[in-house]
């Protein structure tokens, strides 16, 4: 955990403990957690702080959901009324929401796929989230959960946005910053956006990007499986373009057969 990386945890913490606040009665979520508001984006609070400095591998999102940031406050919760202290806390609830939910099991495909398991040494990139938790940092473009209009925040418009821009080189570049030695996977166009960000500004080095992956989750189907080579070319709907898919598959191989964790 890197110095003053719990601080908004410790903010929160009276939040996370008090019992009688039901967080998933509220929409998105209570007030209490709110950090951040402009006309169009809210961002609130859920425990996504914690920081593993020597993770060989760090996998960028686009944001938590309030699928996710219930996991995450949820499991917060349990673990300090349990009695750990806010390292445990954080890295348990950080953990069990992360990628939670089918997503994650798409997510855990593709980088099978990719031999990002056979290049850290175990079975299955699955273990990332049960023994090997050591090897990975579970990151995303924004830390904390955005909402538009009271529902999920799905990409697109970032570099409009001041706010979700100032939550980028803020907290996404933070963790660049401790990080400089890993390889980043950023999933999506969002988190590549942020990656690049960090590239430009001279925060992240690009030979440390896999490029062009598709989002996992259950909107991005065919292209997850046209990528995994599950689904051929001529199967494809009109609006999947295979040759970017092509391109970035084989440049994700190339860049994963040569990295040395």
């Amino acid at each position: 955990m890197s110095p003053g990386s719990l601080a908004l945890f410790h903010r929160y913490e009276g939040v996370l403990r008090d019992a009688a606040l039901d967080f998933s009665a509220h929409q998105p979520l209570p007030d209490a957690l709110r950090m951040a508001a402009d006309a169009r984006y809210a961002v609130y609070y859920a425990p996504f702080d914690y920081l593993n400095a020597a993770a060989p591998l760090v996998l960028v999102g686009l944001s938590p959901g309030r699928f996710q940031a219930l996991v995450a406050l949820k499991t917060a919760r349990i673990e300090l009324s349990a009695g750990h202290d806010a390292d445990a806390a954080a890295a348990a609830a950080k953990r069990a929401a992360s990628w939670s939910g089918p997503i994650r099991g798409h997510l855990v495909r593709m980088l099978d796929f990719l031999g990002v398991a056979g290049r850290l040494g175990i079975a299955s990139t699955a273990e990332l989230w049960t023994t090997r938790t050591d090897l990975v940092q579970f990151s995303a473009a924004l830390r904390y959960p955005v909402f538009a209009g009271g529902k999920n925040y799905n990409g697109g418009s970032v570099a409009r946005s001041a706010l979700l821009l100032d939550q980028i080189d803020t907290y996404f570049a933070a963790e660049c910053a401790a990080l400089p030695h890993a390889l980043f996977i950023p999933l999506g166009a969002t988190a590549q956006f942020a990656c690049d960000r960090m590239v430009a500004s001279g925060r992240l080095d690009a030979g440390r990007i896999v490029a062009g992956l598709p989002h996992p989750s259950g909107a991005n189907a065919e292209r997850v499986a046209y990528f995994l080579r599950q689904k051929p070319r001529e199967a494809l709907s009109a609006v999947t373009r295979p040759e970017p898919i092509d391109a970035a598959r084989e440049a994700a191989l190339r860049h994963v057969a040569a990295w040395r964790p």
